[in-house]
């Protein structure tokens, strides 16, 4: 996981929040939430800096924003309000993989406008994480990107099924500007319109991205590239899951910093296969513990061990 290049920018953009979140075990409060949040700290263990734009409110705790500046998180792009933060407040039930939210509170995400500072704005690595398509197409303007497949370029998006939901077309003007697309498998399913994972693959790529990531929680997660190729990734076996909040935006995050970690785009599908893995293990560390504390204690040596442990689990 040494960086021998020169390590390329990454910016990436979303939600960065304040969580309340109960499980069958515990519960806590005021915890670092929100999509951009965990990306950018994950792809921090591979590459750095990490450029991260978003916006907070004057309650947003102070020590968040100190950790993520110690690991490589660069917050200039994070705009502050007079406002309340972004919150979500949820509850997870027994199997861990249902959960209900009680409370989302917009308050400064309800009139925001993406800022990319110029600094950030010609990073190669662009990452837009879980936020409205209007947000994501705001970002995609400033940073330059107008098609897929340049090779000074690579851009990831995620997505929800919110967005599915009440902003279709929106996130359709999204898709052809992405060279990796990440959702997961419900979402996929229903933005293709079909219960089948590998025709849903072929759909979603004909829809504009390069490739195209499902995430299959507990089970793992799938590559379709534009060239054919599929590759089908298992995940970590865990015995224990305290909370599993963040676990794909991790994912995402850990993506884009491997990436980085490789050079500059554009990447291949040996690249984008060893990206998942990377991303995958860092994920399941954050399943550990409550919101980003497990990798907050991370070590690179740890994360080492759990990819060597998972490549001699998965050899055959």
């Amino acid at each position: 996981m040494s960086n021998t290049h020169p390590a390329p920018g990454i910016v990436i953009g979303g939600t960065v929040a304040i969580d309340h979140v109960k499980t069958p075990e515990a519960e806590a409060q005021n915890l670092l939430g929100g999509s951009a949040a965990y990306a950018a700290l994950a792809a921090s263990f591979f590459s750095k800096p990490v450029d991260l734009i978003g916006i907070i409110g004057h309650d947003f705790p102070k020590e968040h924003l100190e950790m993520l500046e110690s690991r490589g998180v660069s917050l200039a792009g994070v705009e502050r309000s007079e406002n309340e933060s972004f919150t979500w407040s949820g509850e997870y039930h027994a199997n861990m993989n249902e959960r209900t939210t009680h409370r989302v509170g917009l308050n400064v995400l309800e009139n925001w406008q993406v800022k990319v500072p110029e600094g950030s704005a010609g990073s190669p690595i662009v990452v837009l994480a879980n936020m409205s398509p209007d947000n994501q197409l705001e970002m995609l303007s400033q940073c330059g990107a107008t098609t897929t497949g340049e090779s000074s370029r690579f851009v990831i998006a995620d997505t929800m099924d919110l967005w599915i939901e009440i902003a279709n077309e929106r996130l359709h003007e999204v898709l052809p500007h992405l060279d990796l697309f990440v959702l997961n498998e419900g979402e996929a399913r229903d933005l293709a319109g079909t219960s089948n994972l590998v025709k849903a693959g072929r759909i979603l790529l004909e829809k504009g991205p390069r490739n195209v990531v499902v995430k299959l929680g507990e089970f793992g997660a799938m590559l379709f590239s534009e060239s054919g190729e599929i590759f089908r990734c298992s995940a970590f076996p865990l015995e224990t899951v305290a909370d599993p909040t963040g676990a794909g935006d991790t994912f995402l995050g850990g993506m884009a910093g491997y990436l980085a970690s490789q050079g500059h785009p554009p990447y291949d599908v040996p690249a984008l296969r060893q990206a998942i893995i990377h991303g995958s293990m860092l994920a399941s560390f954050t399943c550990e513990a409550f919101s980003t504390r497990r990798m907050e204690t991370l070590g690179q040596d740890e994360l080492t061990a759990r990819i060597q442990e998972f490549r001699a689990a998965t050899a055959w």
